[in-house]
């Protein structure tokens, strides 16, 4: 067990060469064997699940999936694919509130009109993930149900205090991010349940946005990510949101410093401030390869650029 850990933590978490040449002795194999269904209505998914339980896994991306059952990280029994399932995919709005379908692959949310007119901070994280291949093939709600901690979309709904809508067999219900997203690749998501849909509170009137990251290479996971909202009124800042995400097990909102600022004056040396207090409100632990120095530093960086760019001060 101890040895599968290892190889979990090294693939998912594998940022640059020097990691991948030490995965390199751990082959992709073919996946055990396991019975695949392909379900034509929700219904039908939610009873595959039910009856299956623990033995069963949903497929549809297969971004992350796919390769952890080819190097038998998992095993499930049976395979549920959704893609069949049209009414988990696309995008609506109903007041102030944008709805995105589980399935809705990441290039429709970062390309979207609605999306970006409505949330563009959401729209701007899935331009960033991956690579082109993966954004047509990933959807919304499996990064949401992997939970990844340095994946884009669970940190944007957690900054936006997004709800996240999951079915079970007669019973809907919705769950608040900071609530779903409990630990690293674990969710408040029961064995029998699927995530139907994620729904975002619009973009308030007069607000913009920031969202930096730093990968060491184009499509790696980020070391750390900042994602801001801001409202600058009269010069100064009368609303503030604050979201960091590839620096623990679940991303972060720093509310505290939030509020701290709001009214502030929306000028360069306000800003440097806040990336100052964020790094510190943060703390980052040291890993390998990376003291919390260097950690809190990029924070700061990150932080400050997202307000520079969000205030309209960005060069």
């Amino acid at each position: 067990m101890k040895e599968v850990c290892c190889v979990l933590l090294k693939f998912l978490f594998c940022r640059d060469r020097r990691c991948s040449t030490q995965m390199s002795r751990y082959e992709f194999m073919k996946p055990p064997v396991f019975s695949y269904y392909r379900p034509r209505s929700l219904e039908d998914a939610l009873g595959l699940l039910a009856e299956h339980g623990f033995d069963a896994k949903v497929i549809a991306g297969g971004q992350s999936l796919v390769p952890m059952m080819n190097m038998r990280l998992a095993q499930p029994a049976h395979l549920v694919d959704l893609n069949a399932l049209s009414q988990l995919t696309g995008t609506s709005r109903v007041g102030d509130t944008l709805s995105v379908g589980a399935l809705t692959r990441h290039h429709e949310v970062a390309t979207c009109v609605l999306v970006r007119s409505a949330c563009p901070l959401l729209a701007d994280a899935a331009r960033t993930i991956g690579h082109y291949a993966i954004r047509q093939r990933g959807t919304l709600g499996g990064s949401i149900a992997n939970a990844d901690p340095a994946a884009q979309l669970p940190l944007i709904a957690r900054t936006l205090n997004a709800r996240v809508e999951v079915g079970a067999p007669g019973v809907k219900r919705e769950i608040a991010a900071a609530d779903f997203l409990l630990a690293a690749m674990t969710t408040a998501l029961e064995p029998h349940e699927i995530v139907t849909a994620v729904h975002f509170p619009c973009a308030r009137p007069g607000e913009s946005h920031g969202f930096e990251l730093f990968s060491r290479r184009t499509g790696d996971f980020a070391i750390a990510a900042s994602a801001v909202t801001v409202v600058v009124e009269v010069g100064r800042i009368w609303s503030l949101r604050i979201g960091l995400g590839g620096i623990g097990d679940v991303p972060i909102t720093l509310d505290d410093v939030a509020r701290d600022f709001e009214g502030a004056w929306a000028d360069a040396a306000t800003i440097a401030r806040i990336g100052e207090c964020a790094a510190a409100a943060a703390a980052p632990a040291g890993q390998q390869g990376m003291s919390a120095a260097y950690r809190r530093d990029l924070i700061n960086a990150l932080t400050t650029r997202a307000l520079m760019r969000a205030c309209g001060l960005a060069e």
